[in-house]
């Protein structure tokens, strides 16, 4: 068998693992649950992927992005690494296409969201893989305490109850040690070995500003820096407003936001990724899992919620080692509106489940069904419909999920796919009586190699020009075999969707855990005071302000961040005085 060394270097490229990897994949390969604390950038995957690929059987990987395991997908397929997620959106056939490749030793990875695991079904398929250990993805996501908690999380747990005697491998970059102990109890690891790695990245030079006119402030930054750049804002709106005033002042950049066509979404990031643009500037939404080594500047247009999301949102500068800069500008106004966020994010409960009600109403659910039921779904048209408010909608939505009634999944575009499922002597004698259909099967084996095996991504404009016809003309052809069961497909898709995680409840009979709320808004004003204590702070260098809240202590000042050179430019004048 191949030494971890070498996977790395057949698959990855790299002589040598970074600093802390190693031990981490050595405990893996000794059966042991781990618990690993990487900061942003630091090769998490790499913690997973290698020992995967040395131990028999399939890894689960459970994550809480689509779009994070679509592009891992990606990544490890580039690598010549088999391996395929099961998302939303996915037909029953397809997921079970999936898991049979599993079973047959066709897969080294599976990625997966939590929700699946609420299935009876999959995890009865579970238990029937050769399953080599389960890797749990941005495990912060699992604990109260967190700034992201994701109820779905807290049934991995009961993963254990069907694949007994595996080891669980959970991976996060940011949490206290609050949050370290409640992923131990939440996933019951058994004796976790723990890693922890420091969370300081001596690259990054942290800079606050008080700001009154922060545009101009941004385009002294940017053109100071002249580099790649991110610039994170809180709404959508707000990314088209400052990414026009960077153009106006003859500085490239973009604007993304997950409200965007998934196609503009693509060509947006390929050209920031390719440096065809200098400045993305976008939504929170933008950044997770891509890995772009030499951003030089990361900058905040507005506070954001806790210093966790701080802590990832800046980790993506300067993953090259090289001096990089984290800039944050705020105001007066910033304060007030991320402390009257505190109240915003809890609408009242009556909101709640008027929320809820129209929701249930525009998917058409009867009462006691659609548990488990999938919708694609568009926000904007709700809210039209109903004459709702946006954030407190969404916030609505929010807090239905954290209760457990739905879960809403983020925009992802899935592209069209097919596969067919006729037998070959069905499928001769359906051509032979179906001459108005045989051009296109021949077209669809032809052009899609492995189709009869496996769901190919279909293109139907390149379809369409084969066969001189139009593209509606093939959508429709597709479909009509899809319905006589030749073939397998399933048109794009490019809307979020909400999953019912239970059967519908009349309103007045919806029951919220009222304590549960409580300590979730307790959590985000904390998060939000140690937020506005960080930009306040003119004493304590930025690192170590940090680290101390990540619960490690840090021994010098960085001597680079804003409070820091500020300390040293009045020592430096004191000294000077008392020579003369």
């Amino acid at each position: 068998m191949k030494s971890a060394t070498e996977i790395l270097k057949q698959y990855w490229g790299y002589d040598s693992f970074r600093d802390g990897q190693m031990e981490i994949i050595q405990s893996v390969l000794h059966g042991n649950d781990s618990l690993a604390l990487l900061p942003t950038g630091g090769g998490k995957s790499v913690c997973y992927q290698v020992p995967a690929m040395m131990m028999n059987g399939v890894c689960i990987v459970i994550s809480p992005l689509i779009a994070l395991m679509k592009d891992q997908v990606m990544q490890l397929r580039k690598r010549k690494i088999n391996a395929s997620a099961i998302i939303s959106g996915m037909s029953k056939r397809e997921i079970q296409n999936v898991m049979d490749n599993a079973h047959n030793g066709f897969l080294k990875f599976i990625y997966i969201s939590p929700e699946r695991l609420q299935s009876e079904l999959f995890r009865e398929q579970l238990s029937h893989l050769p399953i080599s250990f389960i890797a749990v993805d941005e495990a912060h996501c699992i604990s109260q305490w967190g700034y992201d908690f994701r109820p779905p999380y807290l049934e991995i747990a009961n993963i254990r109850e069907v694949v007994k005697d595996v080891p669980i491998l959970a991976l996060t970059a940011t949490a206290t040690k609050e949050v370290q102990d409640d992923i131990a109890d939440k996933l019951k690891l058994k004796n976790a070995a723990i890693f922890l790695q420091s969370f300081a990245r001596k690259n990054l030079i942290y800079v606050v500003r008080k700001e009154v006119d922060k545009q101009n402030k941004l385009v002294e930054i940017i053109k100071k820096v002249n580099a790649c750049s991110i610039v994170y804002v809180r709404n959508r709106k707000l990314t088209k407003i400052a990414a026009q005033w960077l153009q106006q002042n003859g500085i490239s950049s973009e604007f993304y936001h997950a409200g965007l066509l998934q196609k503009e979404r693509d060509n947006r990031q390929e050209n920031w990724m390719k440096n065809k643009v200098q400045v993305m500037v976008c939504t929170n939404a933008f950044g997770m899992g891509i890995d772009k080594p030499d951003v030089r500047c990361v900058v905040h247009l507005d506070l954001p919620d806790s210093p966790e999301a701080y802590y990832q949102e800046a980790g993506r500068a300067g993953r090259d080692g090289k001096i990089s800069y984290v800039a944050l500008l705020w105001n007066d106004d910033d304060i007030t509106n991320l402390k009257s966020s505190i109240t915003n994010n809890f609408p009242p409960i009556d909101e709640i489940k008027r929320v809820y009600e129209a929701l249930m109403q525009f998917f058409q659910v009867a009462y006691g069904s659609g548990i488990n039921q999938a919708f694609d779904f568009d926000f904007n048209i709700f809210i039209e419909k109903y004459n709702l408010s946006p954030f407190s909608s969404f916030q609505s939505l929010k807090i239905a999920e954290q209760q457990k009634l739905i879960v809403l999944t983020e925009a992802v575009y899935l592209p069209s796919r097919a596969m067919i499922t006729a037998s070959r002597d069905v499928l001769y004698k359906f051509e032979v009586e179906n001459k108005k259909y045989e051009p296109l099967l021949k077209l669809l084996l032809r052009m899609y190699g492995g189709i009869r095996d496996n769901y190919c991504t279909l293109f139907e404009s390149k379809m369409a020009t084969e066969l001189k016809t139009s593209v509606d003309a093939i959508k429709k052809m597709l479909f009509d075999l899809n319905q006589m069961n030749i073939i397998d497909y399933s048109p794009a898709k490019d809307k979020p969707q909400i999953i019912l995680l239970k059967p519908r409840e009349k309103s007045e009979n919806i029951e919220l855990n009222l304590v549960e709320l409580e300590l979730l808004k307790r959590k985000n004003e904390k998060h939000i005071q140690s937020m506005i204590g960080y930009v306040n702070n003119n004493s304590t260098c930025r690192t170590i302000y940090l680290l101390n809240y990540f619960d490690e202590k840090y021994p010098m000042p960085c001597g680079k961040c804003d409070v820091c050179i500020e300390y040293k430019k009045k020592h430096y004048s004191a000294e000077k005085l008392n020579k003369v």
